[in-house]
């Protein structure tokens, strides 16, 4: 993985939250984190739909346009309730290096 990206997924959030409170009539962002959850769930819905087409058709610039569109939404999303890109790296790095079958067991146990 190159150097910095998570500090560039820190900026984009951190753009995301300047536009907490703009006018929906002119940004895209501010709509989406305006008072209908729903449309940015929607829009969610939408891009990992899109997502998983792009991976079926075996177009791998087209996988990573949709990933990003995907992400772009998860952090709005994230932002809408007070959380950013270093919360879902910390779990990240909290499963770092746990099998994937034991850490989905711990969550039912939980």
């Amino acid at each position: 993985m190159k150097k910095g990206l998570a500090e560039t997924l820190e900026r984009i959030a951190a753009i995301i939250d300047s536009r907490r409170g703009g006018d929906p009539e002119t940004s895209y962002v501010a709509r989406l984190l305006g008072p209908d959850e729903d449309a940015v769930l929607k829009k969610i819905g939408e891009e990992a739909t899109e997502t998983v087409l792009a991976a079926k058709s075996g177009d791998r610039l087209h996988l990573v346009r949709e990933t990003a569109d995907l992400w772009f939404h998860c952090l709005i999303l994230l932002a809408r309730n007070g959380l950013g890109p270093g919360d879902v790296l910390a779990e990240l790095h909290r499963r770092e290096g746990i099998s994937g079958l034991d850490e989905k067991a711990a969550r039912k146990k939980r």
